[in-house]
C-alpha cells in the first residue's frame, strides 16, 4: 500500500469515527468517497483520479441518499417545546400590527408575542394559525 492508500484509509477511519460520535449523518457521505478513493489507490489509479472519485462519489451520495436517509432517520422525531406550536391555533389577546410592533396571542395558556406573516392587522379575539417561530415571536396568519 502506498502513501495515498494509507492517507485514504486514515481519512476513512477519521470520518467514520466522527460519524459515530456525532450520529448526525454529516460525514458518512465523505467516508463513502474515501472508501472508493482507497480502492482506486489500491488498484494503482493516479492521485488526480483518486481525488476526482472522492469528490464525485461524496457529492453523489450526499445529494442522492441524504434526503432519503433523513426522511427515515427523523420519522420518529417528536416535536418538543416551541417546535410543537407550529400548526396549532392561538387566540389573539392583543391586536397584531407589525407596523406598530405590537400583538400577542395565547396558546396552551401561555402568552406569546406575535406578528403576522403577511403584515396584515389581526383584531383581538380572532383565532389564528401559528406558521413559524422566529426567536420569541410567533408568526401567525388568519385561520
Amino acid at each position: 500500500m502506498d502513501y495515498y492508500g494509507i492517507g485514504w484509509l486514515a481519512a476513512l477511519v477519521v470520518l467514520l469515527i466522527v460519524e459515530l460520535i456525532t450520529l448526525g449523518l454529516t460525514t458518512i457521505w465523505f467516508a463513502g468517497g474515501a472508501l472508493i478513493a482507497l480502492v482506486a489507490a489500491l488498484c494503482g489509479a493516479p492521485f488526480w483520479l483518486q481525488i476526482t472519485l472522492f469528490i464525485v462519489v461524496s457529492v453523489v451520495l450526499l445529494v442522492v441518499t441524504r434526503p432519503i436517509a433523513m426522511k427515515y432517520w427523523n420519522k420518529d422525531r417528536i416535536k418538543t417545546n416551541a417546535d410543537s406550536l407550529v400548526g396549532q391555533t392561538a387566540l389573539v389577546i392583543e391586536e397584531i400590527d407589525n407596523l406598530k410592533a405590537k400583538g400577542a396571542v395565547s396558546v396552551n395558556g401561555l402568552e406569546w408575542t406575535a406578528r403576522t406573516a403577511d403584515n396584515s392587522v389581526i383584531e383581538k379575539d380572532k383565532v389564528v394559525i401559528i406558521k413559524e417561530i422566529q426567536g420569541v415571536k410567533l408568526i401567525v396568519e388568519n385561520k
